[in-house]
């Protein structure tokens, strides 16, 4: 198998973060096609022959177009086994599949793009009233995933010991966003530090929106 990728990402797009993260970590070859979310490129007829939801992130990869973030990262695992973003016994597997889609499944979706834009644009929220809407599910999720992290038996600097697995991968980025969106954080001091800790690495650190070409 070829290890080059194209990435359809957007710099700020979360699930996108996400997938730049996990390709760095596997130390994959891969090139990035942005797409600009807020130009409504991800509904153009091009993009759509190549993911007909109109989302971001697409991955080309073995002659095959593969979409949602997470299934692409369970294929970038299969695909690329090391270094491991998986523990190895099945017990320890759900739960970090639990709480990488604790942010990707329950805290994510009820805040991105285009659940903010309509909510604006077609509910007539004001931009105060969308910020508490943000806050409100971001606290939700966070104050869940602390617990989780402050009685979790596999202690480190990661989410689940000491190496990065995808619970990381997925809560960097959710992180990027809530700082974005000037969530205060204080009641979270294991999310802080795990977020602190996984952006001290390249691979980390190189997936950051505002080292994407598209950024601005």
């Amino acid at each position: 198998m070829s290890d080059k990728f194209v990435l359809r990402t957007y710099f700020r797009s979360t699930a996108a973060y996400r997938v730049r993260i996990a390709l760095n970590l596997k130390g994959a070859d891969y090139s990035l096609l942005p797409v600009n979310l807020l130009k409504g490129e991800q509904k153009s007829a091009e993009y759509k022959q190549h993911n007909p939801e109109g989302l971001v992130p697409t991955l080309e990869a073995e002659s095959a177009v593969l979409t949602q973030s997470m299934a692409i990262l369970e294929y970038i695992e299969e695909s690329m086994p090391t270094p491991a973003l998986l523990p190895r016994g099945p017990i320890d597997r759900a739960h970090v599949r639990a709480f990488a889609q604790s942010i990707a499944c329950d805290i994510h979706p009820l805040n991105n793009l285009r659940v903010l834009k309509y909510l604006v644009n077609d509910m007539g929220v004001s931009e105060e009233e969308k910020l508490t809407w943000y806050h409100h599910w971001i606290k939700t999720g966070f104050t869940s995933l602390e617990a989780r992290l402050a009685n979790n038996d596999h202690g480190g600097p990661f989410c689940f010991g000491e190496t990065p697995s995808i619970a990381d991968v997925c809560l960097v980025p959710q992180v990027y966003n809530a700082n974005r969106f000037n969530c205060p954080l204080d009641d979270y001091p294991n999310i802080r530090r795990i977020e602190a800790h996984c952006l001290t690495l390249p691979a980390f650190e190189k997936a950051r929106p505002e080292h994407q070409p598209d950024a601005n």
